[in-house]
């Protein structure tokens, strides 16, 4: 058994059984690639895919188990390899991150800029996708740090860190009648269509709840992922938009009026989370704490030796989280 055997099983089982584009993503050859699975299949005496003809046509009970152990084997031979990197040169490696299009675009870029000053030999790689995506993508290995506000606690594997809190605004077409409105309820919101973030994105549920919590059905007309096409849509007469506070900038958005609704909503907290057993490099370390300057390395080690969620909310019990 060749650990090269039991990357390729992983990488075919996580690229839909497409061998061809498995070889594609690895640099190599597809006969390679089948050649390698079925001389593992052999050694074991069970096949990890079945076949219809050439073609894999899916995954057997026994193949599932066999991708998951080869799966847990492939990320400690990664961490062996991190820790002879950080011994060897602390200051070089990759760091890949997985999060949502407002993280991307709001809350990094000032904490990304600062990061790769001071780790000009560090490889950062960013995946955008849905919270359980990008929750998925950190409990498999796909990448070291998920950052996001909904998602992450429906994997047991990850340890979770609350990083900020965050509170929403409703954004208007300047002269729009809920601008005149001495306070804003949200029985005046339900009276007017809305456009927001789609289901399970960037704390959607908080919304829906304080809605559901009155008694009241909102008008949801348009929901996108992004805050950027949810203002682009404000302005076209659609609906009015809720969206997360940071992703409105008066200089770049003068023609829309901003609505304070942090009374309306409960805040939401974004939360970095990484894979239990996963080896901190010093730089990994360095970017929780610009991300985040409460979770120093003292209370990395802390979670670290966490064993479970309920320990992690008893660790950050009573934490005092920067707002925006």
């Amino acid at each position: 058994m060749k650990l090269q055997q039991l990357r390729y099983i992983w990488e075919v089982a996580h690229h839909d059984l497409n061998v061809s584009a498995t070889a594609q993503s690895l640099y190599t050859s597809q006969p390679g690639i089948s050649k390698q699975i079925r001389l593992l299949e052999d050694e074991l005496g069970v096949e990890v895919f079945a076949r219809s003809g050439k073609h894999l046509t899916r995954v057997t009970p026994a193949g599932e188990r066999i991708i998951t152990t080869a799966g847990e084997i492939l990320r400690k031979v990664e961490s062996i390899k991190q820790i002879a990197q950080e011994f060897s040169n602390e200051k070089k490696g990759t760091l890949t991150i997985a999060t949502t299009h407002t993280q991307a675009r709001y809350a990094l870029p000032t904490v990304i800029s600062g990061f790769i000053k001071q780790y000009p030999d560090v490889a950062l790689h960013m995946h955008q996708g849905t919270p359980m995506q990008i929750a998925e993508m950190a409990a498999d290995g796909t990448v070291d740090f998920a950052i996001a506000t909904e998602g992450l606690e429906l994997f047991n594997d990850l340890i979770m860190m609350p990083c900020y809190r965050w509170n929403r605004c409703v954004v208007v077409p300047q002269g729009h009648p809920l601008a005149k409105l001495p306070k804003l309820t949200l029985e005046a919101l339900a009276e007017h269509s809305i456009v927001t973030y789609v289901f399970g994105f960037t704390g959607r549920s908080k919304l829906d709840e304080a809605f559901s919590h009155r008694g009241l059905t909102p008008k949801v007309v348009f929901t996108a992922a992004d805050a950027d096409v949810i203002k682009t849509y404000v302005r076209l007469g659609l609906g009015v938009g809720i969206v997360a506070k940071m992703a409105v900038d008066a200089t770049l958005d003068p023609d829309l009026v901003v609505l304070d609704a942090s009374e309306l909503f409960e805040a939401s907290v974004t939360k970095i989370g990484f894979r239990r057993g996963t080896f901190l490099r010093g730089f990994m370390c360095d970017f929780i704490e610009k991300f985040a300057p409460h979770l120093t390395r003292d209370v990395l080690a802390k979670a670290v030796q966490c064993h479970n969620k309920s320990e992690l909310e008893e660790l950050f019990h009573g934490v005092e989280l920067p707002t925006y």
